[in-house]
């Protein structure tokens, strides 16, 4: 009896799950057909007086990857490539002045302008140097307007360095530090503990720092794009040396000869001569001093031979 009893109440129960679940299904159905039903549809109209329909969130900013995987906004894409232009220039021109001035004024034409200037003068090279900062857009018609001012082109060396992917991943960088220097003041804003507020002090001035550090390289690349720095030196041709004079060849002259040999002879009568002033002057003193230490050694010894006489007579001895 009572198990024919559970057997009927777990029917009962598997029953009524059965149906439950039936109908969810049925209402689910239901609703997916009506929302697909309406992709597609065209917005119905709205009566002046009625009720604007909901306001749709802006999309977001379109971004691109960058270099490092970071992204950059369309509005912050480079619009071109960057490419820094730098080059040296060796000119020879008949004219100084006017080469310089024609240079001056072709540079300015083109946008540019003179950011150096040295002049060298020496007996034999006069030469002038001018670093000028020339537009990028303008760079090959200035150079070639150079070129046409020289009699000869001693030497030129010219270098491109693209930049482009630098500046976009500055560009990225900067972005970044953007969003996290807001996230930081939002945080700031919401902070209530005074150590809370100097952490978060301190992580906005790095980041303020970073971006500016950032701020300032980008610049300073977008500016050596957009001019380049050519340095040209100006010089005069180098002035040739006059040849040298060849010496006329002279034939046998006997007046010549004599001359001299007379010339010779009267230097060694005056070699002669002085030798002899510094034998008397100085020779004679010398030689008389000699002879009487000559005559003083002599006496001395026949002094000596006396006395060795008078001994040998007194002692009855033979010397």
């Amino acid at each position: 009896m009572d198990d024919s009893i559970s057997r009927r109440s777990l029917l009962a129960l598997a029953g009524l799950v059965v149906v439950i679940v039936v109908f969810a299904l049925l209402t689910m159905g239901s609703q997916t057909s009506k929302v697909l039903s309406t992709v597609g549809n065209a917005i119905p109209a709205y009566d002046a007086g009625a009720a604007a329909p909901p306001e749709e969130p802006a999309a977001p900013p379109k971004t691109e990857p960058a270099a490092g995987g970071q992204a950059v906004t369309a509005a912050e894409q480079v619009p071109a490539l960057l490419i820094v232009r730098t080059g040296t220039l060796d000119l020879e021109v008949t004219d100084l002045a006017q080469a310089i001035a024609t240079a001056d004024s072709v540079v300015t034409r083109a946008g540019g302008y003179v950011s150096a200037s040295t002049r060298t003068v020496t007996a034999n090279d006069s030469t002038t140097r001018a670093t000028y900062r020339i537009p990028s857009a303008a760079w090959d018609t200035t150079l070639g307007a150079l070129h046409a001012l020289a009699d000869e082109i001693k030497g030129e060396e010219i270098k491109a360095e693209e930049v482009t992917g630098q500046v976009v991943d500055l560009t990225a960088r900067i972005s970044n530090l953007r969003a996290t220097e807001a996230a930081l003041q939002a945080i700031m804003a919401k902070a209530t503990k005074i150590k809370d507020v100097l952490d978060v002090q301190g992580q906005l001035t790095t980041t303020r720092g970073e971006i500016e550090r950032l701020v300032a390289e980008k610049g300073s690349l977008e500016k050596q794009a957009s001019f380049g720095s050519l340095a040209v030196t100006f010089r005069l041709p180098v002035q040739p040396k006059p040849p040298a004079t060849p010496k006329p060849v002279k034939g046998w002259d006997p007046g010549t000869d004599a001359a001299n040999a007379t010339a010779k002879l009267v230097r060694i009568g005056q070699r002669a001569t002085s030798v002899g002033i510094w034998l008397a002057i100085i020779g004679l003193p010398i030689a008389f001093a000699a002879a009487v230490l000559l005559v003083l050694a002599w006496l001395v010894v026949r002094l000596g031979r006396w006395m060795l006489a008078r001994r040998s007579e007194a002692t009855g001895s033979p010397l």
